[in-house]
């Protein structure tokens, strides 16, 4: 990306007016000053630090106002009460991992004076609830469709966790079948667990007794499952809110979410200051999970993006330094299974004797009916999410997420007044949930990861399959944060993550740290360009933040030489291959031939690994299992001629995929391009679109347009043909001059489509092209749209 192209980007955007207005606001205690630039992004300028949060949350409201009330009702199980009696299962599984602790000890776990931030906050939130309350015509749409008010806020549904990256447990219940169908050794060997010293017994994968294998695939996570998953809004018949296939979802959000950060030292960049980048990779949707804000009060100073659900900023910087995010791994949900009393199943075995559970009764308001009255039970490890009453057995969770301190992101709040390095760590000890790869990178030179989460110590098991409930399978406490891995200036000048494993196999307490990671290649990516020893300026960030080079390309493509070819369409598609650069551009043809190549090469090899039995319940193998086995061949995959067969099969999946292209693409191969709307492409379609006319589609939904990538290189676009994941949000920083940085937030920063920045920045973003984001108010001013001035 040019320094031109910003600056002409820049020049579009100043042509507009800026236009002022000034708005009483009860519950202000001084006038508060909002600039809202040209990208849509508030400044937020307060007196004091109530009426900082309290304008946070005001205009959070104001652009996301359908958001918040989504997050509400699935924060307080209220869902039910708006959709309709098929959300009742949900509201069930809220209820019974709502979170139960004391609230003023939650509160002051993310920063001294939570209480007051988090009040003004939901304050502020209400604000603006109240004013679209008295004036409807303010309704989102889509609360007019549904014919409902958005509803006050309390400071409890800022804390909730049930949007958290937390479903270990899903994976949990799938691995104990896998293991009951295949055994130890095949789980193993397909599933790549890492790092061990020995990966033919590590992790210990047993199904301990009183575990049956075959009681595993019921339903168990049933409840679980509907309150983790996403609402889907579906008209069926006069209901609406059906919940999509959660294992399909859970599958595509396992696989795609992740991010890339990197920090880099002064002595690697042309400013001679340390540089940072960072793009978080989520579902792509309108509006974006992200939303951009600056906050300025005494003892604040700080912009980037968090949720708009909650305070603060988690992604950017302050006066001093900046910080970025990726999802390390971490473990902090355990399966438990019990033995129940044959005479009274509210009663489970523990060290030998008889232990009631906690009961409880909560009333659920559902839509066009009474209230559905929910039993909800307890042990003494979590929720019972299943009763096998026929067997005389219960489960239940123990979710480490529960604990206090476990809102996900909220002790940002910590880190957006950290000074330097040590201050950042320290700050990063209280952010326990989701664990987290964090970078700092600060004016006065110093650069620093670490990871921070939650990690139970497990003294006997892995952690990684249901286990007795009896007693002999106890947590050992948490890892302390500042014990998990980190590090300061390293010597090689950068650390840069991307969710693969950084961690060393001597790693103690082994069973504390993660077994399941992202494959490497994008890491791998960062490295080999931040290692190559030259300097780096923002257009070379800019550069590797959309980098489209395939490692598994680069190492696949030249076993090519050596498969055995005949048909003419072939050779000439292995020629092209051979002689490419391996990046998986939008207008390159070898590009879509290599990913549907690389395709066919997966199931083949996919059906000669995975028992036929156990597919149901394995259904995807990574690329890094994929190339182990195809470069170096393996018998069980390609027989006793294992090298012949190999370089046979390598063919014959290439004109297997030249098939599935003329099917598709037509026959002319000069046309299959790789971006396109019929191959790789992004169409983000709304929630409601089938809800609305078709002229309404057309405002809400957005795309199709050619996309490049997949879920192997830094520009993160999923393997799917529409891209549903990857950075939406995107930050670049040099800390020589902070009016410097870049970003972007597509599809843009309101979700209101009359707004003009519902989808002003998709095109930016699809260029790979970025915004300024000024932090002087001089600077500030120069790009002004709007300036609100709120008054007591």
């Amino acid at each position: 990306m040019s320094c031109s192209r910003i600056l002409l980007a820049l020049l579009v955007f100043t042509t507009l007016t800026a236009s002022a207005q000034t708005l009483k606001m009860p519950g202000l205690q001084q006038p508060v000053e909002i600039i809202r630039d040209q990208w849509g992004v508030s400044h937020i300028y307060a007196k004091n630090e109530h009426d900082l949060f309290f304008a946070q949350g005001y205009v959070a409201a104001t652009d996301r106002m359908f958001q918040l009330e989504l997050w509400r009702r699935q924060a307080t199980g209220t869902v039910a009460e708006w959709l309709g009696p098929s959300e009742i299962k949900r509201d069930v599984g809220t209820r019974l991992f709502r979170f139960r602790q004391n609230l003023d000890q939650e509160f002051a776990h993310y920063h001294p004076r939570g209480k007051l931030i988090i009040t003004a906050y939901t304050a502020g939130i209400n604000a603006r609830i109240a004013e679209v309350r008295k004036d409807t015509t303010k309704l989102p749409f889509e609360l007019k469709l549904l014919k409902s008010l958005p509803d006050f806020w309390t400071p409890d549904v800022v804390i909730s966790r049930h949007q958290g990256l937390i479903a270990n447990l899903t994976s949990e219940l799938s691995y104990g079948r896998q293991v009951h169908l295949m055994g130890e050794d095949k789980t193993r060997e397909l599933n790549w667990f890492h790092p061990t010293r020995n990966p033919d017994k590590e992790p210990k994968l047993t199904l301990e007794k009183g575990v049956d294998g075959n009681a595993l695939f019921q339903n168990i996570l049933d409840v679980y499952n509907t309150f983790r998953a996403p609402i889907r809004f579906k008209k069926e018949g006069d209901k609406l809110g059906q919940a999509f296939d959660f294992m399909k979802w859970y599958e595509t959000e396992k696989e795609y979410t992740g991010s890339n950060n990197w920090t880099l030292s002064g002595e690697k960049s042309e400013s001679h200051f340390p540089m940072l980048a960072n793009d978080p990779h989520r579902t792509q949707s309108t509006p974006s999970l992200r939303y951009w804000i600056h906050l300025n009060a005494p003892g604040w100073n700080v912009v980037g993006a968090g949720e708009p659900t909650l305070p603060g900023v988690s992604i950017g910087h302050n006066d001093y330094g900046a910080w970025g995010i990726t999802i390390s791994r971490a473990d902090c949900e355990d399966l438990y299974v019990y033995d129940t009393n044959p005479s009274n199943p509210n009663q489970y075995q523990y060290k030998g004797q008889w232990v009631a559970m906690k009961v409880m009764s909560d009333t659920i308001p559902v839509k066009g009916q009474q209230p559905h009255m929910a039993t909800l039970k307890f042990t003494r490890h979590g929720p019972v999410v299943f009763e096998d009453t026929k067997a005389h057995k219960a489960y239940a969770v123990r979710a480490g997420w529960m604990d206090i301190g476990c809102a996900p992101y909220l002790a940002s709040l910590r880190m957006n007044q950290s000074k330097n390095w040590d201050e950042f760590r320290d700050a990063c000890s209280y952010s326990r949930l989701p664990s987290l790869n964090m970078i700092w990178a600060d004016k006065s030179g110093h650069i620093g990861w670490q990871i921070s989460g939650l990690s139970p110590i497990r003294p006997n098991w892995s952690g990684l399959v249901p286990v007795p409930g009896d007693g002999r399978f106890e947590w050992a406490g948490y890892l302390p944060i500042k014990q998990l891995p980190h590090v300061s200036d390293p010597a090689k000048g950068f650390v840069a993550t991307a969710n693969s494993n950084l961690t060393s196999p001597n790693f103690q307490p082994r069973n504390a740290m993660a077994w399941e990671w992202s494959t490497p290649y994008r890491t791998n990516r960062l490295e080999e360009v931040l290692g190559s020893g030259k300097r780096f300026n923002l257009s070379d960030f800019a550069q590797l933040q959309t980098d489209l080079l395939s490692i598994p390309a680069r190492t696949l493509v030249p076993l090519l030489a050596y498969a055995p070819m005949q048909d003419e369409d072939v050779k000439k598609a292995a020629d092209m291959l051979r002689n490419w650069d391996f990046r998986l551009a939008p207008e390159s043809v070898q590009a879509a031939i290599y990913i549907e190549w690389e395709d066919k090469l997966s199931d083949y090899v996919y059906a000669k690994l995975v028992p036929k039995d156990a597919q149901t319940h394995f259904r995807t193998l990574s690329t890094k299992v994929l190339i182990d086995n195809v470069l170096t061949p393996s018998p069980i995959v390609f027989g006793a001629k294992a090298l012949e067969t190999r370089n046979q099969v390598v063919a014959s999946c290439l004109k297997d995929a030249l098939d599935v292209l003329t099917k598709r693409l037509g026959k002319d191969m000069s046309k299959w391009t790789y971006g396109q709307a019929t191959n790789k492409h992004i169409t983000i379609t709304h929630a409601f679109s089938d809800l609305v006319s078709p002229d309404m589609q057309k405002k809400i939904n957005i795309g199709p347009v050619p996309r490049g990538g997949n879920a192997e290189t830094v520009n993160n676009s999923g393997n799917t043909l529409n891209q549903t994941h990857g950075p939406s949000f995107r930050i670049l920083v040099d800390t020589e001059n902070w009016d410097k940085t870049l970003g972007v937030n597509s599809p843009g920063q309101s979700e209101n489509p009359d707004d003009p920045h519902y989808r002003d920045l998709f095109d930016l973003w699809n260029r790979g092209e970025y915004f300024p984001v000024y932090f002087s108010k001089e600077k500030i001013k120069s790009v002004a749209d709007k300036t609100l001035t709120l008054i007591p």
